[in-house]
């Protein structure tokens, strides 16, 4: 295995945590063409923190030639690499159509480089049949090799969840496959290496690739179940928590909760599957709706909360509400996909003065994204009283507030994560 030399382009969620585990046993490059994000890790801090300081300075290398992890925006560093990981994002435009141009941008600044008998392994999450049919072509038109006869690709989809620091990328079991016998075997022992979870060889990268996508739209289907649910239960003045619990003794019952349903997995994946079996002549009923009831959840919040007012006999145009978080996910910095933003879009049609809090969030990356102001400090808002308060993102250091005193006496309390005492909140999803 000490032949390898291995590179990983695309430093984000994904990429970082998987050159790390590598760094520790090859020489191994990280490319990202973000500059600043380069230059970032070569001072060991990591913006994302999927990676603590200590760990990135332990592992960062200044010589491509060293056991450890090179970073660099430049493509010559990669060049004699043997083994290309690519881990970009695979997002879809405003449509909801797969957006395959980053997959395709780093194939091709890989191709550049490809060299007879080189293996390039996709990560990122994509449709059955994307690696071999969009990616592979662009690699052969660039380097000018034949695939399975001058160079060999692999597809093992990424299982990184941000912000656990239980389930870590070493910790996960790992779906490996190859373009041949030969080199899904090469594949899965040299994630094996560096997986002490194990790792699961599949018999082809179609299976891999199919296996990744139904993943998170399980996930999806799930959850768009239970929000319907609090959807009709909230008209039944019934409690969907205390029903999820009631149902939940149940051995084989399964445990999924309300919510927001945004990032760059379950938000997404569910929309590959679907664009792959239109064009095959299936129209995916279950998929679809289930996208449809997530995706209406963020107004759903914000037209309940306005509802929650009225009844209060609140002035909604004059009214100040406070939503706590903008990232997807409690105690991750990533802003990208949420839904959260639903909430503040339809709150805004209501003319309310809205205040975002969100400790986390990059203040730059959520004004470029999105074009909203935000307070990081938990400080700025301490004395001020709101009409009403969101909890739309439950961030540990949420939960050491005491949010009822952000409250004006006449207010709101819409607890989206379902995670506050229930005589607190006037409504949680």
């Amino acid at each position: 295995m000490s032949k390898y030399k291995i590179a990983v382009i695309g430093l984000g969620y994904v990429g970082l945590p998987l050159a790390v585990e590598f760094g520790k046993k090859f020489q191994s490059v990280g490319f990202d063409i973000n500059t600043e994000r380069i230059n970032e890790l070569k001072n060991g801090t990591d913006s994302t923190l999927e990676v603590s300081d200590e760990n990135l300075k332990s592992i960062i290398v200044d010589d491509t030639n060293q056991v450890g992890l090179y970073v660099t925006n430049q493509i010559e560093k990669i060049r004699e690499c043997n083994i290309f990981i690519i881990t970009v994002p695979t997002p879809v435009d405003k449509y909801n159509k797969p957006d395959l141009t980053p997959l395709k941008k780093a194939s091709e600044t890989v191709g550049k480089v490809l060299k007879v008998n080189d293996i390039v392994i996709y990560e990122s999450t994509v449709y059955p049949g994307a690696t071999e049919e969009e990616c592979i072509p662009v690699l052969e038109k660039i380097s000018g090799l034949k695939y399975n006869v001058d160079f060999f690709a692999g597809y093992s989809p990424e299982r990184i969840n941000p912000g656990d620091k239980e389930h870590t990328v070493s910790k996960i079991l790992k779906v490996t496959s190859g373009s041949t016998p030969e080199i899904a075997e090469i594949v899965d022992q040299l994630y094996g290496s560096i997986i002490v979870a194990g790792t699961f060889k599949a018999s082809c990268i179609k299976v891999a690739e199919a296996a990744k996508v139904i993943e998170n739209s399980q996930r999806d289907i799930n959850i768009a179940f239970v929000n319907e649910l609090a959807k009709i239960f909230n008209l039944l003045d019934i409690d969907t928590k205390e029903v999820l619990e009631a149902a939940g003794t149940k051995w084989n019952f399964l445990k999924f909760s309300p919510g927001l349903v945004g990032g760059h997995c379950i938000g997404v994946d569910p929309y590959y599957l679907a664009q792959k079996a239109q064009e095959v002549g299936y129209h995916p009923e279950i998929i679809l709706a289930g996208r449809r009831l997530n995706d209406s959840i963020g107004a759903y919040v914000a037209d309940e909360t306005i509802k929650l007012l009225v009844k209060k006999q609140v002035n909604v145009a004059k009214a100040t509400l406070l939503v706590m978080g903008i990232t997807f996910k409690e105690n991750c910095p990533d802003v990208r996909n949420t839904k959260v933003t639903d909430i503040i879009g339809e709150l805004q049609k209501y003319h309310v003065n809205v205040v975002i809090l969100d400790p986390l969030a990059n203040k730059a990356n959520v004004m470029h994204e999105y074009g909203l102001e935000i307070i990081n400090s938990l400080d700025e808002v301490s004395t001020t009283k709101f009409d009403g308060v969101i909890l739309a993102v439950a961030h540990k250091e949420f939960m050491s507030m005491d949010i009822s005193s952000l409250r004006k006496e006449n207010s709101v309390i819409f607890d989206v994560k379902g995670v506050l005492p229930k005589a607190l909140a006037d409504r949680r999803l």
